[in-house]
């Protein structure tokens, strides 16, 4: 195994807070096992490996692996700020991978983690829009339907709003919690670049009150 890999999960293991982690725990309704490291704390361990790892210009997905493995949730939330820190050296495949992170120890934390890094994939290489995104958009998996709502949160006037016009009325007639949120936040980030769209959008769709109530906040 990777050393400084193993160096880095020996620290935070060794900077655990039982009291605080039982505190996350109920945060997250108890889906999960933590440390008990808040997010101040965990940026301040990680930024040498991160930089480390850096340098190297190249993903290890040994790391990520092992890192999705372990038990507590803050390995999760390092794996995924490993990946933020290699955006820049992910390759078009790396996709698939990323869609198994989606799909395991899935909750909206670790979900929203992969955002950005698809946007920049997808951004690389558009053509993942329509083969493997637009497939997102009729999965069974809640977590990849999200996904194929928010992906886009970062591109502002680049944003396809076919795509997402597309990815949203598809799925918006559900009572699921983390969809209907998803819609609403989409709406709500395109409205800062577009209002007159999204106000239209939401006046002429049958969408679910929390999303008219999340997109209209700007509007």
């Amino acid at each position: 195994m990777n050393k400084a890999l193993i160096r880095i999960m020996e620290i935070y293991r060794a900077t655990k807070n039982p009291e605080k982690a039982e505190g996350m725990k109920a945060y997250m309704k108890h889906k999960f096992e933590y440390l008990g490291l808040q997010k101040p704390v965990r940026a301040e361990l990680r930024k040498d490996f991160l930089k480390e790892q850096k340098a190297t210009k190249k993903i290890d997905w040994e790391i990520v692996w092992t890192l999705w493995d372990q038990p507590e949730r803050e390995f999760q939330y390092l794996a995924l700020a490993y990946l933020d820190t290699m955006k820049e050296f992910l390759e078009k495949n790396d996709i698939l991978k990323i869609e198994k992170l989606i799909t395991t120890k899935s909750w909206w934390d670790s979900v929203d983690g992969t955002v950005v890094m698809i946007g920049n994939l997808v951004n690389k290489y558009p053509e993942l829009k329509t083969d493997v995104i637009a497939k997102w958009i009729e999965q069974d998996n809640i977590w990849l339907k999200r996904i194929s709502i928010i992906f886009q949160l970062k591109y502002k006037a680049n944003t396809d709003t076919k795509f997402l016009s597309k990815a949203i009325l598809h799925n918006s007639g559900t009572k699921e919690f983390f969809i209907n949120k998803a819609i609403g936040w989409a709406l709500r980030e395109y409205s800062k670049t577009d209002p007159f769209w999204v106000k239209d959008f939401i006046s002429n769709q049958p969408l679910h009150s929390l999303s008219v109530r999340e997109g209209s906040k700007y509007i």
